[in-house]
């Protein structure tokens, strides 16, 4: 449908063109077209003829050739029963003319045959010499023959097909070069026309004299939104850099006027078929390429964050790592000029902390809108999120303004209460709620900013290290801005462990333990314990007053809150701003999703070993399915299970005498003993049964199993025997009468699996994982960071 407008909007502008400038002769379609034919014939043959005579009949007829095809909406056009052939056969001669005027013709035909019909569309695309010779007039010395030529693969452009076949010819690349040469005084001709359905949508227009740049920039900006991964990585790197650079360029100038309802008075001479969006979109995905965000190194990550000496950060693992809060001090962390958040202070005003953070980082900031836990192809979130690209940030999603009612420890929203759940499901910012903003601030409200590693390079290289040092895909980071005498959250706990970290002043944390002694698992429900459900014995709460400079480290689950207090300290007015390290532990990453990769990895390496015969008629199968859910069923029950697995983090080493390494065996073998000692047959069993009858999926905890695991080059499917494919009711249904025999088998399994499975011999593969998971995430990084690429 978005193809047909396209083709529909393109070919009218074209066809009323023609129509002022194209006379109508008497002659039929039949006439022309052989006419054409036999003088191209003489130009090609060197028969005698006169050169002027032969030329000028050549131009006459693709005059007339033009002039039906904007006339093949009507129905009685004689002209779509002449074979497509006969015209095609001339087009790649015509297009390679020396003679500019008959090339640029030639190129007009192309594109009003590409735009009026759809098999003239798809039979050109599929003409590989018309194709070269169109690519070709792009190279032309001739502005007029390249502009033409440029308009012609716009117009082929409009199809799948069309787009798909231009990218195997090097259509691409050869309009990457030509932007580059013409694009110099470009960027600061553009404009924006403004259209109903906001900023996003708006078209880029400039004056006339920049035709030819703003048509090759279109024509690049819909082929780069139309590769896939293979094919954006044939576009040489340093061409795709260089490109990167002028859109990066044109984005800078275009996206101080995002808050600004009236982007452009009145239309310039040319309106290009680009919205904002599309720019927007090019730039994350030529981006994904590119390593944007800069690794510190990993010690200067251990000292700046968990202190002097050198065996800290083995202290705080072994000691406190998802066991208790931890405070760091200023004083420990020997903080020094080369302190990892010296960059990101740096970049703001101290004095105008406030009105810097609300004001110039807001006007700056997109929106990031969030990318699936599970999802493993970049290409496939643009797909479905690329609308969201390049909008103003919206509010819950990448900003709060809230504060929370000691008494009632309830939250009170600043722009919930504008919103109408009937009509709205959120609010994106204008240019006036930064200004709400500041002055909801003065008025107790903490502003509290998301995905600040997607705006900032500096805090994206604290996250990155972060991530290598714990073995996870990501590292999010969150900025809370609050005033003096304030709370803005109210009394929670969080699915994820965080390392708070003081940037300036002060603020008094309040943290007891847990009520329930599982770790909780990120993106489940929080069982209600939030707000006002989140109650804390007194005596058993630690208070702590973070000041500036410190960290503070908070487990996953135990409940906290903070506020500012009235004392104002130097320079700082008594507000807070402190930066929060979100470590996410992902399921693939926590021992559970190890034991399910060792479970797993272990079959398949068992199937290669037993011959197919020996494994016929027996329940192997369901053996390791009803293994899965009983790992599942202890995972819900044993806290270990829930642990980060830390066999990914740089730090670890296969050296047996390793500190890592021995921690990460003991947790290992513990977990091999549960699963062991475990004798719940009958009870996985019958847990599995009861939920097949209520069609609840037994194994959707662990479907990222079957994503990863599965043979690359059969990405899309499953395997025949992979051991999620078959439905779980079979695993029950399969042997009704034979569950004594099943029984046996499953600890036969079991057991063999426990005494067999080795740690060293999962890890390779097991990183496999992280590596798949961790390259969607970078990709998403450099995208966003190079849309907020002056925020630093």
């Amino acid at each position: 449908m978005e193809e047909t407008q396209q083709r529909k909007r393109k070919k009218t502008r074209r066809g009323s063109e023609l129509c002022r400038s194209t006379p109508l002769e008497s002659a039929d379609e039949d006439a022309a077209l052989c006419l054409l034919l036999a003088s191209v014939s003489k130009i090609n043959t060197g028969d005698h003829y006169d050169p002027l005579f032969s030329l000028a009949l050549v131009m006459k007829c693709l005059r007339k050739v033009l002039s039906f095809l904007s006339k093949l909406d009507d129905p009685g056009s004689s002209f779509r029963r002449i074979p497509l052939t006969a015209l095609f056969s001339v087009l790649p001669v015509l297009l390679k003319s020396n003679n500019p005027d008959i090339a640029c013709l030639c190129a007009k035909v192309v594109g009003m045959a590409s735009l009026c019909v759809f098999e003239m569309n798809q039979q050109i695309a599929s003409d590989a010499e018309i194709l070269e010779s169109l690519v070709s007039g792009l190279r032309s010395s001739s502005r007029r023959v390249k502009l033409s030529a440029c308009c012609a693969v716009s117009d082929l452009s409009t199809s799948l097909v069309g787009r798909q076949r231009l990218l195997e010819h090097s259509a691409l690349e050869t309009l990457m070069v030509c932007y580059l040469q013409v694009a110099k005084y470009f960027v600061d001709s553009v404009a924006l026309f403004p259209v109903d359905n906001g900023f996003n949508r708006s078209h880029i227009t400039a004056g006339k004299e920049h035709e030819l740049p703003l048509s090759l920039l279109d024509a690049v900006i819909v082929l780069v939104n139309s590769c896939n991964v293979k094919q954006l990585e044939r576009v040489p790197s340093d061409l795709s850099e260089s490109f990167l650079f002028l859109l990066k360029e044109l984005w800078i100038k275009l996206h101080p006027r995002m808050y600004n309802s009236l982007v452009c008075s009145q239309q310039k001479d040319l309106l290009s078929n680009m919205t904002v969006n599309d720019l927007a979109e090019s730039i994350f995905r030529l981006s994904t390429r590119v390593k944007c965000a800069t690794f510190l190194p990993i010690d200067q990550i251990k000292r700046s964050i968990f202190g002097l000496p050198q065996s800290s950060f083995k202290d705080f693992i072994v000691g406190y790592w998802e066991v208790s809060p931890f405070l760091i001090s200023k004083t420990s962390r020997a903080v020094d000029e080369e302190d990892i958040f010296n960059s990101f202070l740096n970049s703001i005003n101290p004095k105008d902390v406030v009105h810097h953070l609300l004001s110039s980082v807001l006007h700056c900031a997109f929106s990031c809108p969030p990318i699936a836990s599970d999802e493993l192809d970049i290409f496939n979130f643009l797909k479905n999120e690329r609308d969201s690209l390049g909008m103003p940030i919206i509010y819950q999603q990448d900003i709060r303004v809230l504060k929370a009612e000691r008494l009632s420890n309830t939250e009170k929203h600043l722009f919930l209460e504008n919103l109408s759940s009937c009509t709205e499901s959120h609010h994106v910012f204008s240019f006036d709620d930064v200004f709400t903003c500041e002055e909801a601030y003065k008025d107790g409200y903490t502003v509290a900013m998301r995905g600040i590693e997607f705006r900032f390079k500096s805090i994206a290289a604290i996250t990155e290290g972060l991530a290598s040092l714990f073995g996870q895909p990501s590292v999010g980071a969150n900025l809370y801005l609050t005033p003096r005498n304030s709370q803005g959250l109210a009394r929670h706990y969080d699915d994820h462990c965080v390392l708070v970290c003081q940037l300036m002043g002060t603020k008094q944390w309040t943290i007891s333990s847990p009520r329930n002694k599982l770790l909780p698992r990120l993106y489940e429900p929080l069982d209600g314990s939030q707000g006002s459900n989140v109650h804390t014995v007194p005596n058993e709460c630690t208070q702590i007053l973070l000041k500036e400079g410190d960290i503070l480290y908070i487990p996953r689950g135990y409940i906290h809150e903070a506020h500012t207090t009235n004392d104002v300290q130097k320079d700082s007015a008594g507000l807070s701003l402190h930066l929060t390290l979100a470590i996410e532990v992902e399921a693939p990453f926590e021992w559970e999703g190890f034991v399910h990769s060792a479970l797993h990895l272990w079959f398949q390496d068992l199937k290669q070993h037993v011959s197919s015969d020996s494994m016929t008629g027996t329940p192997y199968a369901a053996c390791i399915r009803l293994m899965h859910f009983m790992v599942m069923l202890l995972g819900d029950a044993d806290p270990m299970f829930r642990k980060a697995c830390l066999v990914n983090s740089i730090c670890f080493s296969r050296d047996t005498n390793h500190w890592l390494y021995q921690s990460q065996v003991a947790i290992f073998r513990y977990i091999i003993d549960k699963i062991s000692e475990s004798s719940k047959f009958m009870e996985t069993l019958q847990s599995l049964e009861r939920l097949i009858q209520v069609e609840e999926d037994p194994f959707r905890r662990i479907r990222w199993l079957e994503s990863f695991y599965c043979k690359e080059e059969e990405a899309n499917e499953r395997y025949e025997d992979y051991v999620l494919h078959v439905d779980a009711k079979h695993i029950y249904d399969s042997h009704p009468e034979e569950k004594e025999t099943l029984e046996a088998a499953f600890f036969t399994v079991k057991s063999e699996f426990c005494e067999q499975v080795l740690l060293e011999d999962v890890v390779p593969r097991y990183r496999l994982l992280l590596e798949k998971y961790s390259k969607v995430r970078k990709q998403y990084l450099n995208g966003m960071l190079s849309l907020h690429r002056d925020l630093d």
